[in-house]
């Protein structure tokens, strides 16, 4: 029995799979570029606070991180925090930063969002060390280092 507008749906039908295939991936994709564009955000505005923090009120973050580990000092020198907070900031600029204001070689395949992100993902090794060494929590820390590695691995070129 045939029936002519069905057998000429099965004859292409391999074409139709493909193209749901691709209209799949491609909303797969949006999906996948939308959150990671949520994480850059956010671990830009993390750190622009961070680092803002460590710019401009040195003595009170050092005054409620002594107060929250009983009286123990920081062991940050003025310098450090400075040094920190420039990197910080740095980073989550690199994490945003449009195509157009970035050189053209770090244009192709976000390799100034991957580099930030990756300089981010150090700093957040070396605090979880530091909070740990205090017997503090590293959790924070190791949150933002994931954070940071999706971002890398997301922006990866295929």
């Amino acid at each position: 029995m045939a029936i002519p507008g069905f057998n000429r749906l099965l004859m292409h039908w391999p074409y139709y799979e493909a193209q749901s295939l691709r209209k799949a991936m491609q909303e797969a994709r949006r999906a996948m570029n939308g959150l990671l564009w949520f994480a850059q955000v956010l671990l830009a505005a993390i750190f622009l606070f961070t680092g803002g923090s460590k710019l401009l009120a040195y003595e009170k973050l050092m005054g409620k991180v002594e107060a929250r580990s009983k009286g123990r000092p920081a062991g940050i020198s003025r310098k450090l925090a400075v040094f920190v907070g420039l990197a910080e900031i740095a980073g989550a600029l690199g994490v945003v930063a449009p195509a157009a204001l970035t050189p053209a070689a770090f244009v192709a395949a976000h390799m100034l969002v991957r580099l930030a992100a990756g300089g981010l993902g150090l700093i957040m090794v070396l605090a979880a060390i530091y909070h740990a060494s205090r017997k503090e929590s590293p959790a924070p820390a190791v949150t933002l280092f994931l954070l940071a590695v999706f971002v890398i691995v997301g922006r990866w070129p295929r």
